[in-house]
Formats: structure tokens, C-alpha cells, sequence
């Protein structure tokens, strides 16, 4: 198999380059927020590709994120070198699936419009596969979580359970693809995304009195912290765990709110993100490269929940300084 070289990036890079123009800048969030209807705030929307609503509403609004999502991931995936690189970001969207089908087959019921485009696996294909038993064309991680899933849910009725073992196989199999791709950066932000995930857990395990013996099933090895060191810290020690790394200031705030009832964890949610977006904001300065994509497609991650949280804020009635206090800092 040839050798593939940052060199093979740069057609690809330097089309990113012209396509984060049309991203959700910080002057579009603040259009949306200042609009004077959420009608006129989505209009903004159709600036960075997205398709009109011609009514705002929740279903709406996912119809338009999903279009776009599915659009982007097979516009990248055509171009890139390597498509693990892509595929990492489809993960998510899988895993969401698999969650859903999990449980409403637990519940005997169909919640198939809660499936979600944009991953790996057609959501429809995926659906019908797993009713009728055949597995077959998926990952050995994929296959193998939802079928620990379905058994632990079974057994248990426990649906936290189930997606304990969903985003353990979520981490393995992000974890596998980057380290078959020759880049450092993807491997050193999939480890971040895994302390991430990690010290949140933390924090809310801690906020809910749990202990070793709960962390021990839902943290996930491939972090720079190991899973054991982590189960055995208190609540307020997680700021000496991660206080060289770029999740310092993330981890002395869950600190101070790993106490029960110690206050809302906005500042702490927000943080975390930024930390991810800080890391990623360094590869832009790289011209050609594995970097550009990996940054561009946590973008696009971000940009979706931002339009969610701007957009379900208005319908909502919350005024625009109580949103930018949800949002995270915005990649350009």
C-alpha cells in the first residue's frame, strides 16, 4: 500500500481553506442572536450552504443539520486521502444509531426518526440489519457493542448501562482508526477527546457520590491519564491530574463542582470544548496536511450544536446574553 504523504493533503487542505469561509463565524452567531425573530436568524443560516426552512421549527431544523451533515462528510470522504480521517467524525452518528435502536427495541417500540444521516451505515440499512439479526457487514467494534448492548439491556433494564458499553466501543474503534492513519495530531486529538470524556465523567460521578467501582465501567483507556489513577482520585484532585495538559483550566473548574450541589456545570461543559477547539485551532496554521480536515471537521461538529443551542434558545424565549453564556468559542 503507498505511503501516503502530507503532500497527498494538499488539494484537499487548500479546498478547506476556502471552505471555512463559510462556517459559523462569530460575526454570524451575533447576526443570529440580534436578529429580531428566530425566522429572520436562521436566514443567516443560507450564508454558510444550508438549505432554507420555511417553517422553524425542532423537526425543521434537524432536517436542515442532517442535509448538510451528510452533504459535508461525502464531499470530504471523496476527496480525502485516507477516509478514516472522515470516518472518525461519522463515528458519532453511528453510535447515536445504535443507542436508539438498542433501546427502542427494548421498549418494543420504533423511534426511527430519531436515527440520524451522516454516519458510516445508512441509518434505514442499519435499522432493518439489526431487526433481522445480520450484522455482518459492520465493524467487529460496532457489531460487537450494540450486541453487548442489547444483551445488557436485556438482562439488566438498565439503558445506562447499555450506553456505558456503546461509548466504550465508540472510544476503541475511534481510537484504532487513528492510529492507522501516520498522524500524530489525529492520535494526540482522539486522546484529548478520551481525557475529555473521561474528566467529565469524573466530575459528574463525583457530583452524584459514586464510586471506584462505577468509574471503573464507564472511563475509557488511550487518554494521557491513565483509567486507573482517574477511578482513584477524589473529586477535588482531578485538577493535579490534568494540570500540565491543555485541560488545566477545565479540570480545576469541574473540581470546585464535583461536590454535590456545588453549582450548574456551564463553565465546566464550556471549557472542556474549548480546550478541544483550542487544540484544533493550532493545526489551521498548518498549510497541507491531515491537520486542515481534522480541525474543519470538529468544526462543522461544533458549528451544529452552536446553530441547536442558538436556534432552540430563541424558540425558547431566552434573550441573547443568557445563549453566548451556552456557547463555545467558535473556530474562525
Amino acid at each position: 500500500m503507498k505511503q501516503i504523504k502530507d503532500i497527498d493533503y494538499i488539494f484537499l487542505s487548500t479546498r478547506i481553506k476556502a471552505m471555512e469561509r463559510g462556517l459559523l463565524s462569530r460575526e454570524r452567531i451575533e447576526r443570529m442572536l440580534d436578529a429580531p425573530t428566530t425566522e429572520e436568524a436562521v436566514k443567516v443560516l443560507t450564508e454558510c450552504g444550508y438549505s432554507e426552512m420555511n417553517v422553524v421549527t425542532a423537526a425543521e431544523l434537524e432536517r436542515v443539520l442532517a442535509e448538510q451533515q451528510k452533504k459535508v462528510m461525502a464531499d470530504l470522504s471523496s476527496g480525502a486521502p485516507d477516509k478514516n480521517i472522515v470516518d472518525i467524525f461519522k463515528l458519532r452518528y453511528d453510535y447515536h444509531n445504535a443507542k436508539v435502536l438498542v433501546k427502542a427495541e427494548a421498549l418494543n417500540i420504533e423511534q426511527d426518526q430519531l436515527l440520524l444521516g451522516g454516519g458510516r451505515y445508512d441509518a434505514e440499512t442499519l435499522a432493518t440489519d439489526f431487526r433481522r439479526e445480520d450484522m455482518s457487514g459492520y465493524t467487529d467494534f460496532f457489531r460487537r457493542g450494540m450486541s453487548r448492548a442489547r444483551e445488557i439491556l436485556g438482562s439488566t433494564g438498565d439503558p445506562q448501562q447499555a450506553d456505558f458499553i456503546l461509548d466504550r466501543a465508540y472510544f476503541e474503534e475511534m481510537s484504532a482508526m487513528a492510529n492507522s492513519v501516520d498522524s500524530k495530531f489525529l492520535r494526540d486529538y482522539v486522546a484529548l477527546s478520551i481525557d475529555v470524556a473521561n474528566l467529565r465523567s469524573c466530575v459528574r460521578a463525583s457530583r452524584l457520590d459514586k464510586g471506584t467501582d462505577f468509574l471503573n465501567q464507564v472511563l475509557v483507556g488511550g487518554g494521557s491519564v491513565s483509567v486507573r489513577n482517574l477511578s482513584m482520585a477524589r473529586g477535588e484532585e482531578l485538577g493535579n491530574l490534568f494540570r500540565l495538559g491543555s485541560l488545566s483550566a477545565a479540570a480545576a473548574e469541574g473540581a470546585a463542582k464535583a461536590a454535590p450541589g456545588s453549582g450548574p456545570l456551564t463553565e465546566f461543559e464550556r471549557l472542556c470544548d474549548n480546550a478541544l477547539m483550542d487544540f484544533l485551532s493550532d493545526g489551521r496554521r498548518v498549510p497541507f496536511g491531515v491537520e486542515p480536515i481534522v480541525g474543519y471537521l470538529f468544526a462543522r461538529e461544533a458549528e451544529t450544536t452552536a446553530i441547536r443551542t442558538i436556534v432552540s434558545g430563541r424558540m425558547a424565549g431566552l434573550d441573547g446574553d443568557t445563549i453566548r453564556e451556552r456557547l463555545r468559542d467558535a473556530y474562525v
